[in-house]
């Protein structure tokens, strides 16, 4: 089993990609956490109408900003990628509502 750095401890790109790689595949996961919380909300949405709500969108992009802000990352780049993954969870959860 390789032996996954920190950022800043690697010394090879080998060490980075593995650490990417790592990285991505949990991120992978968590999305699939996120995805089922999607399911769970078109179940529990008594309309189809209910599922969009840009007030909530905006919330949970402006905290994701916030956090990208407290962890000194690109809140620009964190915002837009929070924009498209609520943009994709919508969808999701419209199609997932449609099933029901």
């Amino acid at each position: 089993m390789t032996t996954i750095l920190s950022g800043p401890d690697c010394t090879t790109m080998a060490e980075v990609r593995a650490g990417v790689d790592r990285l991505d595949r949990d991120l992978v996961a968590l999305l699939a956490r996120r995805f089922a919380y999607m399911d769970a909300a078109a179940r529990i949405k008594p309309e189809r109408g209910h599922v969009r709500d840009e007030a909530r969108k905006a919330q949970v992009i402006d905290q994701a900003r916030a956090e990208a802000v407290r962890l000194g990352v690109p809140e620009q780049v964190v915002a837009a990628l929070w924009e498209t993954l609520v943009e994709a969870s919508i969808a999701y959860e419209l199609a997932a509502f449609d099933r029901r």
